[in-house]
């Protein structure tokens, strides 16, 4: 019998192999965005973070939520470096929400009282983070000198000890769930939605920068 995890996985590979090809992230892995273009992403994934990090901490004692609940894991205050390191100190002022991350945020804001809404924009997320992620930062520290303590802080999980071992018990977790068929089709929808949202916010961060061009 498959395990839901790899359920999941299989069910939503081409959504996430549609936001592996974004346009924006071609340009920014082949080196041809400025420092500034590549600080309005990290701009979105903070006003993202706030939103799912912010739902983690209300959900912290719940029964089901509370197990995709980890404090090590939050994004804020690398973040809050790698946009400090791009913009400066009056970093504050120069970043904002575009309409397709008031989006995103507004879809986990709305399901964050659902737990299998929560696990499932958390999984798109984190899961993501942890893997190819890794492979992002390497190329990003490559192009734009970036090392740690900002920049490209928040690739970092410096309080996850391993982060294969990391995954594997977060899948775990995932096949502890108490789902029926339906409710786990209910999650992988969001998912396919998480990762819909996600890749629109790329979307419009790539027409932003070729309109600069």
């Amino acid at each position: 019998m498959t395990s839901f995890s790899e359920t999941l996985k299989n069910a939503t590979w081409g959504e996430h192999e549609a936001a592996e090809g974004d346009s924006y992230l071609k340009e920014l892995m082949g080196g041809r965005l400025s420092p500034l273009e590549y600080g309005a992403m990290v701009a979105q994934h903070y006003f993202a973070y706030l939103a799912l990090d912010g739902a983690a901490a209300t959900l912290a004692g719940h029964p089901v939520a509370g197990r995709f609940v980890f404090p090590e894991l939050y994004r804020q205050q690398a973040l809050e470096r790698d946009l400090r390191t791009v913009y400066g100190d009056g970093w504050r002022a120069a970043v904002a929400p575009s309409k397709s991350t008031r989006t995103l945020v507004a879809r986990i804001e709305q399901v964050a009282d659902w737990p299998g809404g929560y696990i499932a924009h958390h999984y798109t997320r984190y899961l993501g983070d942890m893997s190819g992620g890794q492979f992002i930062r390497m190329e990003l520290q490559k192009i734009y000198g970036f090392g740690r303590g900002g920049g490209v802080d928040f690739y970092y999980f410096d309080e996850v000890a391993s982060l294969p071992r990391f995954k594997n018990e977060y899948r775990a977790r995932l096949d502890a769930l108490d789902l029926d068929e339906r409710e786990q089709r209910r999650v992988i929808r969001e998912v396919k939605l998480a990762y819909q949202l996600n890749t629109e916010v790329l979307a419009e961060l790539f027409h932003i920068v070729r309109a600069a061009a």
